[in-house]
């Protein structure tokens, strides 16, 4: 089985730019969460066992492999995820938390009372 079998990659464009995900198949998981806990010192089983039960111990060790392989792109990936998701918090904090209710609220019908009548 190739390491890439373990992963669903999604790419999503955004007003701040195009991101990537990738995810553990069959799971909501997504790779930078085991690796964070790797990083820290974790060992695969730590991971598997008392952080992700849900996993596979191969899975785990899967997602570390590929890590390793692959480590500059997936650093880089980790880096732009981590730029858009402060791009967007950064958005929260300026226009506050409902920003997109009353944006949407500017475009929504009015009442039904307030509707002509077709004939």
């Amino acid at each position: 089985m190739q390491l890439e079998e373990y992963f669903e990659f999604e790419k999503l464009d955004t007003k701040f730019g195009p991101v990537e995900s990738i995810r553990l198949k069959g799971h909501r998981i997504a790779i930078e969460d085991v690796l964070q806990f790797y990083r820290q010192g974790n060992s695969a089983e730590q991971i598997q066992q008392g952080i992700y039960p849900t996993l596979t111990l191969d899975e785990v060790h899967a997602t570390i492999s590929y890590y390793l392989q692959n480590k500059e792109a997936v650093e880089a990936y980790i880096a732009e995820s981590e730029r858009i998701a402060e791009a967007w918090y950064q958005e929260y904090l300026t226009y506050g938390p409902f920003f997109l209710r009353d944006r949407a609220s500017q475009y929504a019908l009015p009442p039904q009372s307030d509707r002509p009548a077709h004939a």
